[in-house]
């Protein structure tokens, strides 16, 4: 059975759009996170809108991002969407009920990797489907934007791990209560 977990940037004010602010703190450790994250994953998961931004960013990004880049680009991606009609970039769409389908993935061997992609998130956590929730709050506070988690989404977390940059960012993994 496989597992979903979804790898988000936040700000302590909870925004999660348009992640430019995290520049001046990524470094090596995180870099080295976020690659063990990817190295875990069979396949990603991704909302319509993260999946557009990331078909036309990765394929140029490879030669610079080494084995990352390469893999981003090739693992398989499962994509909610119901507007887009021809899938690029190993893209496998998902029809219908999307918590039917992704839960038909998760009865499936491999790891599904989330990035981004808020309103899916939203979406099946409602539906009780994230496994794995690894957020990292940057110490940047937006004042507006997308927030990671919508007005009335309610879940128990535990925390399992956490851990802080040198850059100050805070490295904070829960499951389901």
């Amino acid at each position: 059975m496989g597992k979903i977990v979804a790898v988000e940037y936040t700000t302590l004010d909870g925004v999660m759009e348009e992640p430019m602010w995290s520049g001046p703190y990524f470094n090596e450790e995180l870099g080295n996170w976020q690659d063990a994250n990817l190295r875990e994953a069979d396949a990603l998961l991704l909302g319509r809108k993260t999946y557009e931004g990331f078909k036309e960013a990765w394929p140029k990004m490879e030669a610079e991002t080494g084995h990352f880049g390469v893999k981003m680009n090739s693992m398989p991606k499962h994509v909610a969407t119901t507007t887009l009609t021809e899938p690029e970039w190993n893209a496998i769409f998902m029809r219908g009920e999307v918590a039917d389908a992704v839960r038909a993935l998760k009865a499936e061997p491999g790891n599904l990797l989330i990035n981004g992609s808020g309103v899916l998130v939203n979406y099946l956590t409602r539906h009780n489907l994230i496994d794995e929730y690894r957020i990292m709050v940057y110490p940047v506070v937006q004042g507006e934007g997308q927030k990671l988690w919508e007005d009335g989404t309610k879940i128990a977390l535990s925390l399992t791990d956490a851990w802080r940059t040198k850059t100050g960012v805070e490295v904070l993994t829960y499951v389901p209560a």
